[in-house]
């Protein structure tokens, strides 16, 4: 763990304008601890910290930094550079801990619309094909990949993607995993496991969006 730092300045110091902000600025930086920076809002380039941070502010800061002891260095600070450093190794070989979060109940439900063949079951890696339409909840379609008359749909593919792997939104790579070859159900997908907060403008999806999908699982590899 590395030495303390000591006390450069009294209370009066930098009440005054003896020293500058940019001097304050650099010193916390320079000793603190990322957490403790990022929750004073003090990281990144010290003349745009110094453009918005209040003298105020950084005399608290300041007093805190001691009060916490949460320095480069402490234990605090190296459990953080060491979690960052087992994400960034992709040895195979390294050890990584997952913190598993209760996440509580799905957020979906499925209605079965055609029982599919009860026994063929998507596993995540594997490669699925799919026809699908979304609709809001008052109805509107968003998106559809089924042509408007059965001679194109012969003449087009279905969606092909490798599900449990993030390549579509949650709520899909969760649902097609129940569902088996053949089976065609209705997905109401929450905002939490479709678009979110953002939802898709592009797409007409607004923020906060319930997404309802009709799906027909037609093919697993």
């Amino acid at each position: 763990m590395a030495a303390e730092p000591a006390r450069e300045w009294s209370d009066e110091q930098l009440k005054s304008e003896e020293i500058p902000k940019k001097d304050v600025i650099k010193f916390i930086q320079d000793n603190a601890a990322h957490s403790f920076l990022s929750e004073h809002k003090l990281m990144g380039n010290i003349k745009n910290v110094a453009k918005t941070a209040k003298k105020e502010q950084l005399l608290e800061a300041y007093n805190q930094l001691f009060l916490s002891k949460r320095f480069k260095g402490t234990d605090v600070d190296v459990v953080t550079q060491e979690v960052k450093a087992v994400k960034l190794d992709d040895n195979p070989k390294q050890v990584k801990t997952e913190v598993v979060e209760d996440e509580g109940p799905p957020k979906f439900t499925k209605s079965i619309l055609k029982k599919g063949d009860k026994t063929n079951f998507p596993k995540k890696g594997d490669t699925v094909g799919c026809w699908y339409t979304g609709t809001l909840e008052d109805g509107t379609v968003f998106d559809t990949n089924i042509p408007a008359s059965a001679k194109k749909k012969k003449q087009t593919k279905p969606l092909i993607f490798k599900v449990g792997m993030g390549k579509v939104i949650r709520g899909w790579d969760e649902g097609l995993m129940k569902m088996s070859k053949g089976e065609t159900a209705r997905l109401e997908i929450d905002p939490e496991w479709a678009y979110g907060r953002k939802g898709v403008p592009d797409s007409k999806i607004p923020p906060n969006a319930k997404l309802i999908f009709e799906v027909e699982l037609v093919s697993i590899d």
